[in-house]
Protein backbone atom coordinates (compact mmCIF):
# COMPACT_ATOMS: atom_id res chain seq x y z
CA UNK A 1 0.00 0.00 0.00
CA UNK A 2 2.98 2.25 0.43
CA UNK A 3 3.48 2.23 -3.47
CA UNK A 4 0.61 3.12 -4.37
CA UNK A 5 0.24 6.45 -1.94
CA UNK A 6 4.15 7.50 -3.37
CA UNK A 7 2.75 6.90 -7.00
CA UNK A 8 -0.16 9.05 -6.74
CA UNK A 9 1.78 11.67 -4.73
CA UNK A 10 2.19 15.03 -5.81
CA UNK A 11 5.70 15.10 -6.45
CA UNK A 12 5.60 12.57 -8.81
CA UNK A 13 3.61 14.41 -11.01
CA UNK A 14 5.88 17.71 -10.80
CA UNK A 15 8.37 17.42 -12.89
CA UNK A 16 6.06 16.10 -15.68
CA UNK A 17 3.38 19.48 -15.34
CA UNK A 18 6.64 21.63 -15.33
CA UNK A 19 8.33 20.13 -18.68
CA UNK A 20 6.19 21.53 -21.30
CA UNK A 21 6.52 24.79 -20.07
CA UNK A 22 10.15 25.05 -20.69
CA UNK A 23 10.45 23.54 -24.37
CA UNK A 24 8.10 25.98 -25.81
CA UNK A 25 8.69 28.88 -28.06
CA UNK A 26 6.62 31.82 -28.85
CA UNK A 27 7.08 33.68 -31.94
CA UNK A 28 5.93 36.53 -33.80
CA UNK A 29 5.27 35.63 -37.38
CA UNK A 30 6.18 37.66 -40.38
CA UNK A 31 6.24 37.44 -44.15
CA UNK A 32 9.20 38.92 -46.36
CA UNK A 33 8.37 38.15 -50.29
CA UNK A 34 6.36 34.19 -49.97
CA UNK A 35 8.46 33.31 -46.93
CA UNK A 36 7.08 33.28 -43.52
CA UNK A 37 9.79 33.74 -40.86
CA UNK A 38 9.24 33.88 -36.92
CA UNK A 39 11.55 35.37 -33.96
CA UNK A 40 11.32 35.61 -30.17
CA UNK A 41 8.56 37.50 -29.11
CA UNK A 42 10.53 38.61 -25.86
CA UNK A 43 12.92 40.29 -28.84
CA UNK A 44 9.56 42.40 -29.70
CA UNK A 45 9.03 45.80 -27.94
CA UNK A 46 6.36 46.84 -30.33
CA UNK A 47 5.00 47.06 -33.72
CA UNK A 48 4.58 50.34 -36.48
CA UNK A 49 3.40 50.93 -39.44
CA UNK A 50 6.61 52.37 -41.82
CA UNK A 51 7.25 56.16 -41.85
CA UNK A 52 9.96 58.03 -43.60
CA UNK A 53 13.16 57.43 -42.34
CA UNK A 54 16.09 59.93 -41.90
CA UNK A 55 18.65 58.33 -44.44
CA UNK A 56 22.47 57.81 -42.91
CA UNK A 57 25.38 58.55 -45.40
CA UNK A 58 27.54 55.61 -46.30
CA UNK A 59 25.44 53.49 -44.72
CA UNK A 60 24.89 50.15 -46.25
CA UNK A 61 21.46 50.09 -48.71
CA UNK A 62 19.82 47.89 -46.39
CA UNK A 63 19.85 50.07 -43.41
CA UNK A 64 17.41 52.21 -44.11
CA UNK A 65 18.37 55.17 -42.04
CA UNK A 66 17.25 56.15 -38.63
CA UNK A 67 13.98 57.55 -36.58
CA UNK A 68 12.92 59.17 -33.44
CA UNK A 69 10.89 57.03 -31.66
CA UNK A 70 10.02 58.86 -28.80
CA UNK A 71 13.61 60.32 -27.67
CA UNK A 72 15.28 57.52 -28.66
CA UNK A 73 17.32 57.36 -32.20
CA UNK A 74 16.81 53.83 -33.79
CA UNK A 75 18.29 52.18 -36.36
CA UNK A 76 15.89 50.94 -39.65
CA UNK A 77 17.10 47.68 -41.11
CA UNK A 78 14.92 46.64 -44.32
CA UNK A 79 15.24 42.52 -44.09
CA UNK A 80 14.19 42.31 -47.41
CA UNK A 81 17.08 44.34 -48.84
CA UNK A 82 18.84 41.98 -45.46
CA UNK A 83 18.52 38.86 -47.18
CA UNK A 84 18.47 39.99 -50.74
CA UNK A 85 14.87 39.21 -51.66
CA UNK A 86 14.22 41.71 -54.04
CA UNK A 87 13.04 45.26 -54.21
CA UNK A 88 11.13 46.33 -51.44
CA UNK A 89 8.02 47.92 -51.44
CA UNK A 90 6.23 50.03 -48.82
CA UNK A 91 2.27 49.71 -48.46
CA UNK A 92 -0.61 49.81 -45.64
CA UNK A 93 0.67 46.17 -44.54
CA UNK A 94 4.30 47.12 -44.44
CA UNK A 95 5.53 47.03 -40.53
CA UNK A 96 8.66 47.93 -38.58
CA UNK A 97 9.16 45.28 -35.77
CA UNK A 98 10.98 47.59 -33.06
CA UNK A 99 13.27 44.84 -31.16
CA UNK A 100 14.62 45.54 -28.10
CA UNK A 101 18.34 43.43 -28.36
CA UNK A 102 20.40 43.87 -25.20
CA UNK A 103 19.60 47.27 -24.49
CA UNK A 104 19.85 48.90 -28.22
CA UNK A 105 16.49 49.41 -29.75
CA UNK A 106 16.53 48.50 -33.64
CA UNK A 107 13.24 48.80 -36.34
CA UNK A 108 13.03 46.12 -38.84
CA UNK A 109 10.99 46.55 -41.58
CA UNK A 110 9.19 43.02 -43.20
CA UNK A 111 5.96 43.30 -45.50
CA UNK A 112 3.63 42.24 -43.29
CA UNK A 113 2.92 40.40 -39.55
CA UNK A 114 0.93 37.52 -39.29
CA UNK A 115 0.54 36.71 -35.92
CA UNK A 116 2.14 35.51 -32.82
CA UNK A 117 2.20 31.29 -32.14
CA UNK A 118 3.63 29.05 -29.41
CA UNK A 119 5.75 26.34 -30.92
CA UNK A 120 7.04 23.01 -28.98
CA UNK A 121 10.42 21.73 -28.99
CA UNK A 122 9.03 18.79 -31.74
CA UNK A 123 7.80 21.68 -33.78
CA UNK A 124 11.13 22.98 -34.39
CA UNK A 125 13.84 21.44 -36.71
CA UNK A 126 17.60 22.07 -37.43
CA UNK A 127 17.69 24.18 -40.23
CA UNK A 128 19.62 22.25 -42.96
CA UNK A 129 23.09 22.74 -44.03
CA UNK A 130 22.88 24.79 -47.60
CA UNK A 131 27.32 25.53 -47.69
CA UNK A 132 27.91 29.22 -48.85
CA UNK A 133 24.53 29.49 -50.59
CA UNK A 134 22.85 30.24 -47.10
CA UNK A 135 24.36 31.57 -44.33
CA UNK A 136 22.09 29.20 -41.37
CA UNK A 137 24.73 31.24 -38.70
CA UNK A 138 21.51 33.34 -37.90
CA UNK A 139 18.86 30.76 -37.87
CA UNK A 140 17.67 29.01 -34.84
CA UNK A 141 15.80 26.64 -37.18
CA UNK A 142 12.28 25.78 -39.26
CA UNK A 143 9.08 26.03 -36.94
CA UNK A 144 6.49 23.31 -38.62
CA UNK A 145 2.47 24.75 -37.87
CA UNK A 146 0.58 22.44 -39.69
CA UNK A 147 1.02 23.15 -43.32
CA UNK A 148 3.15 25.83 -42.49
CA UNK A 149 6.78 26.34 -42.39
CA UNK A 150 8.71 29.16 -40.76
CA UNK A 151 12.10 30.72 -40.83
CA UNK A 152 13.34 31.25 -37.36
CA UNK A 153 15.57 33.57 -37.07
CA UNK A 154 18.07 34.40 -34.02
CA UNK A 155 17.52 37.72 -33.95
CA UNK A 156 20.06 38.55 -31.23
CA UNK A 157 22.56 37.07 -33.45
CA UNK A 158 22.06 38.42 -36.80
CA UNK A 159 21.54 42.00 -34.79
CA UNK A 160 24.98 41.44 -33.28
CA UNK A 161 26.62 40.05 -36.35
CA UNK A 162 29.72 41.83 -37.11
CA UNK A 163 28.55 42.62 -40.49
CA UNK A 164 25.50 44.49 -38.81
CA UNK A 165 27.58 45.79 -36.22
CA UNK A 166 24.22 47.18 -35.07
CA UNK A 167 24.30 45.70 -31.36
CA UNK A 168 27.68 44.74 -29.43
CA UNK A 169 28.64 41.24 -29.32
CA UNK A 170 28.41 40.15 -25.26
CA UNK A 171 31.71 38.26 -25.67
CA UNK A 172 33.53 41.19 -27.20
CA UNK A 173 32.75 43.67 -24.04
Amino acid sequence: MLNNTRDTSPRAAAPAASAPVASRLEVVTFKLGDEEYGIDIQKVQELRGYDAVTRIANAPEYIKGVVNLRGIIVPIIDMRIKFELGSPTYDQFTVVIVLNIGGRVVGMVVDSVSDVITLTAEQIKPAPEMGSVLDTDYLIGLGTLDERMLILVDIDRLMSSEEMGLIESAATA
